[in-house]
Parts: structure tokens; C-alpha cells; sequence
């Protein structure tokens, strides 16, 4: 977490938390949802507009990742300074990307350590990690096949229904609120 995020946190204890106002979606894009956007309907609901606007701000974007986490009931969050920003997720709380060396990283650049693998009935493969639970990136399915081919993970099925409970993680938060 940045230090002025600490700081700020610390002047200001009692800021009310913020809900509905940032998404995350299936590929690691972050999006804005003003008023308009929440009046369309839930971030994961497929209306077109509900999404909000997507985040182009690289400054934003790396700011929102070195400061998001989990609290202790699966909500993730992002800390923009004594406020806790919660976030709506399409699919997972991270989005995993292969990289060409066989690493792992999530979508904010965070390296992981692969502890299992999960399919879901829909095809989809999710890894837990050391850092957390997510899906593969979409673009990255062909070498994520091939490190299945090649005995590295061991896909296990899960219902898509089930993904939530069995790793701990709300996909809406504002559903939630204290």
C-alpha cells in the first residue's frame, strides 16, 4: 500500500466506504460507474452502459493496483486514501496473465505461485495461487493449454456457481455493505 494512502488513512479514520462505483472485468480492465451506469443494472449484468466507463489512466490504474486487496470477508477493495473503494467483479478478484517464460502474473503485475487449477462447466480455467484466486486471461488459454499438456496443472472441475464460496471472494460487495 502507498505511503500517503497510509497517511491519509490515518488523518482521516472515519471516511464512509464507497460502493458500486469501481468494476473489474473478465480481462483485468478496470471501469469507472458513475450514477448511470449503477442505474443500468449490476457491473456483471451484460446491459449495455452498466459497465460504466473504462479507466485509460495509466497513473490510475497503477495507483488502484498497488492499492487493492481483500478484507476479511472476501470484498476486495481499493484504498484511495482513507476511503476503501469496493469493487465490482465480472468473473474473479484477479485475471491472471501468462507470461513467455511459463511465469504467472495478475493483472495488476503481481507475480504468483500456482498452488491448483479449476474448469468450470463453461470451460473457463481459474488458478488459485498464492496471491489469490482468478481466471486466465482469454488470450492467454493457448499456453495455458499447453502447460496442461504438459502435466504442469491438473485441471479440476468446479461448478461456476461454486467458485465464490469455495475461494472466498464477493463478486459484489455493495450487496454486503455494514
Amino acid at each position: 500500500m502507498d505511503d500517503i494512502v497510509k497517511q491519509a488513512m490515518t488523518k482521516w479514520p472515519n471516511v464512509p466506504d464507497c460502493y458500486g462505483w469501481l468494476g473489474l472485468d473478465s480481462r483485468g480492465n478496470w471501469y469507472m460507474r458513475d450514477d448511470r451506469a449503477q442505474a443500468l443494472g449490476a457491473f456483471d449484468s451484460g446491459k449495455p452502459g452498466s459497465k460504466g466507463s473504462l479507466l485509460q489512466h495509466d497513473k490510475l490504474i497503477d495507483f488502484i493496483g498497488r492499492n487493492y486487496h481483500a478484507d476479511d470477508q472476501g470484498r476486495w477493495f481499493f484504498q484511495n486514501g482513507p476511503q476503501r473503494v469496493y469493487v465490482e467483479l465480472q468473473a474473479t478478484p484477479l485475471i491472471w496473465r501468462l507470461q513467455p517464460d511459463g511465469s504467472v502474473k495478475d493483472h495488476v503485475g503481481r507475480s504468483a505461485s500456482i498452488q491448483s487449477c479449476w474448469l468450470d462447466e463453461l470451460g473457463h480455467l481459474f488458478l488459485q495461487a498464492d496471491t489469490g484466486f482468478g481466471l486466465v486471461h482469454t488470450q492467454d488459454m493457448g499456453q495455458a493449454a499447453d502447460a496442461v499438456e504438459l502435466g504442469h496443472w491438473a485441471p479440476q472441475e468446479i461448478s461456476s456457481a461454486a467458485l465464490p464460496v469455495t475461494f472466498g471472494y464477493v463478486k459484489s460487495p455493495c450487496l454486503l455493505q455494514n
